[in-house]
């Protein structure tokens, strides 16, 4: 199964399966290129969020006009934070941003819940990485990667390269079937 892509400078599509590495600054605006990826040929989509709570997840999908009825929101951050949660049948919560068992069990759960074209983010490696350390989170991504593939769907993960040495982010590059490059000026190149 073939997904649209809609990321400028890109192939039209990606086969099911594929894993985007999407290298960026720190203050880069991601948020466009994550969006515009969730919302196109896609009938279902997770978002695992390191970074910020489900309610700006769900804040940042609907300033983007991205359909929430598609939406899945993991929130690794409220509960370490002692924040209110709002529990939904569409907003699941780990215990913080190094539980990465959960996250990985939680990213298999959608899969196997879940039908038709899927689509999976992961913002960010970088937040995960600060939380647990890189190893363990190189192994996490590598296990979502695997059942993106077994499950025909993709994903897209976030990695700022500001925060990481020039060899942890090689090492990253490599295990993904594609980079999608971000610069400061918000100029995108995608080597797939």
């Amino acid at each position: 199964m073939d997904y649209a892509l809609a990321v400028e400078n890109g192939p039209e599509t990606i086969p099911g399966g594929t894993g985007l590495l999407l290298v960026h600054p720190s203050i880069g605006e991601t948020d466009r290129i994550d969006t515009d990826f969730l919302k196109t040929d896609t009938d279902a989509f997770l978002v695992v969020s390191t970074r910020t709570t489900a309610r700006e997840v769900e804040q940042k999908l609907e300033y983007y006009d991205v359909d929430e009825e598609k939406a899945t929101i993991l929130d690794t951050l409220s509960v370490e934070r002692g924040y209110s949660r709002r529990s939904s049948d569409d907003v699941y919560y780990v215990s913080a941003p190094d539980d990465l068992d959960g996250v990985v069990d939680r990213v298999e759960r959608f899969l196997k819940e879940t039908e038709g074209k899927r689509r999976v983010s992961v913002d960010s490696l970088t937040e995960m990485a600060y939380y647990a350390d890189d190893d363990a989170v190189y192994e996490a991504a590598a296990e979502i990667l695997d059942l993106l593939k077994a499950h025909d769907a993709v994903g897209i993960f976030h990695l700022s390269e500001e925060v990481h040495e020039v060899a942890t982010l090689d090492r990253f590059r490599e295990l993904f079937d594609g980079v999608i490059s971000l610069d400061g000026d918000g100029d995108v190149d995608v080597d797939l």
